[in-house]
């Protein structure tokens, strides 16, 4: 492969080398992010900034840790992933937001996801459609241990995962919507929790690289509950996913320990 750093040392993409990131990361999509997930370490610096990738690096209990935001959607997150494991990460955790799919699930709640369902483009480059994505039990685990010990209100399940925010909020505009429409009805019928953009990527992209990935959610609102005329509340601020997932990351590391 073309060395496209030209010996710098550093990821071309998301500009930091080994050495720069712990071996555990927490992704969140939006950069400014960022800065609000590093309050959560010790001695948090930032050590890249590029293109939609900003990393921070501190500890958690003693050990190195990073959050590294990933864009929007599976292309710039599987790039993300593949290149902090070449700087030496192994255990990852996403954190963004998403759409509520079943009923009971409200603005403000968390969804840990065990898998999601293929609906995009990016991991068809990296695996057959029949190859499933499934996030890895010891980080699910943890997170699921986060959520209640945090006192969380949290679902557990399926996820879907697409390429267009607006096949999901406005499918019958499109060309394609009657598909989008036939196909988000089977989602449901299968009881997927929630809709997101990355998680897919992130999977299968973990399984090839031989590393560990989870994902939690804050839920935005519900769709679903709009349309039977439920209270639909939005809620935006990600801090208890965030609080989720850190402290997901500290069992995490004790356990490794161990």
């Amino acid at each position: 492969m073309v060395d496209y750093t030209e010996g710098s040392g550093k990821q071309y993409h998301i500009g930091v080398g080994p050495g720069d990131v712990g071996e555990y990361v927490i992704l969140p999509g939006d950069p400014k992010r960022c800065e609000k997930i590093a309050k959560y370490f010790d001695d948090a610096k930032l050590v890249g900034d590029n293109r939609e990738y900003v990393t921070y690096t501190g500890t958690l209990d003693g050990v190195k840790v990073s959050v590294t935001s990933t864009g929007i959607g599976g292309p710039s997150a599987s790039i993300a992933m593949e290149e902090l494991v070449e700087c030496g990460a192994h255990t990852f955790v996403r954190i963004g937001t998403c759409g509520g799919m079943q009923i009971d699930i409200k603005g403000g709640d968390v969804v840990v996801a065990t898998g999601a369902i293929r609906n995009e483009g990016t991991t068809r480059e990296y695996a057959p459609i029949e190859f499933p994505a499934i996030a890895n039990l010891d980080v699910t685990n943890a997170l699921i241990d986060a959520c209640q010990s945090i006192g969380a209100h949290y679902h557990v399940g399926v996820v879907q995962c697409k390429d267009a925010f607006y096949g999901q909020h406005r499918p019958e505009t499109l060309p394609n919507g009657e598909e989008l429409l036939r196909k988000w009805d089977a989602w449901l019928k299968l009881d997927t929790k929630a809709s997101e953009m990355e998680s897919a990527a992130l999977f299968i992209v973990a399984q090839y690289r031989r590393v560990r990935c989870g994902s939690c959610f804050l839920v935005v609102a519900n769709q679903e509950r709009e349309k039977e005329g439920l209270e639909n509340i939005q809620v935006h601020d990600t801090d208890l996913a965030v609080r989720v997932a850190v402290e997901a990351i500290r069992e995490l590391i004790r356990k490794d320990g161990q």
